[in-house]
């Protein structure tokens, strides 16, 4: 037996606990960290369902500049595309200097036109990824109801126009006249389309188009 002399026991080492309390702040900074990743993958995935609706939407947007083509092509060819058509969403002018807010201004769209788009879940006039979708249509000239070029009350209905590039044939035509160009100007068409979306997702396009 292994004896010790009076005074010279060896002391007992007091538990002071610091492994705990280091093991304490390792475990607090693991929480800390997982609840971070749980928010970043959240925030991933949200933002990712943001972009897809917003995209869908955009695709919604070009069938409404699909049917507003169509409409086009088959008006512009008769005397009705000088009058307004407020149920087809057509005006045949703009305000001089106009700067219409498509963004806040509900006016802007009161005589917009609907898609009939049809999806047995989502109801009329919203197709099956719950975008619904309107366009209206202004003819770029300054007199409504007039023919371009014509002159109504007294103001000459000039409108927004290209230039036939098509020249006259034949020796000694002289390239600089006004006889330059052979076939009538083609009459601007500005065409603004909204598509709503689940999540409040807005896509707006606009396009300008000009009769053949």
């Amino acid at each position: 037996m292994k004896r010790y002399a009076q005074g010279s026991l060896p002391r007992r080492r007091r538990q002071r606990g610091v492994t705990l309390f280091i093991a304490l702040i390792v475990l607090v900074a693991m929480t800390m960290a997982a609840v971070a990743m749980m928010r970043s993958v959240d925030t991933a995935t949200v933002v990712a369902g943001n972009i897809g609706f917003r995209q869908s939407a955009v695709n919604a947007a070009d069938q409404g500049i699909q049917t507003a083509f169509g409409w086009l092509g088959a008006t512009v060819v008769t005397a009705a595309i000088n009058s307004d058509d407020a149920a087809n969403g057509y005006f045949s002018s703009v305000t001089a200097g106009e700067a219409p807010d498509w963004y806040t201004n509900s006016a802007s769209w009161a005589n917009a036109s609907n898609l009939p788009l049809t999806c047995p879940a989502k109801g009329t006039n919203t197709d099956c990824a719950g975008n619904t979708v309107s366009y209206v249509i202004h003819r770029m000239c300054p007199v409504a109801n007039c023919a371009p070029n014509a002159t109504c009350a007294g103001v000459t209905n000039v409108c927004g126009q290209t230039l036939s590039s098509t020249a006259v044939s034949g020796e000694g035509v002289e390239q600089g006249a006004p006889n330059f160009f052979t076939t009538p100007p083609t009459t601007h068409y500005r065409v603004t389309v909204r598509s709503t979306g689940p999540r409040a997702s807005i896509a707006y396009v606009q396009t300008m188009l000009r009769s053949q």
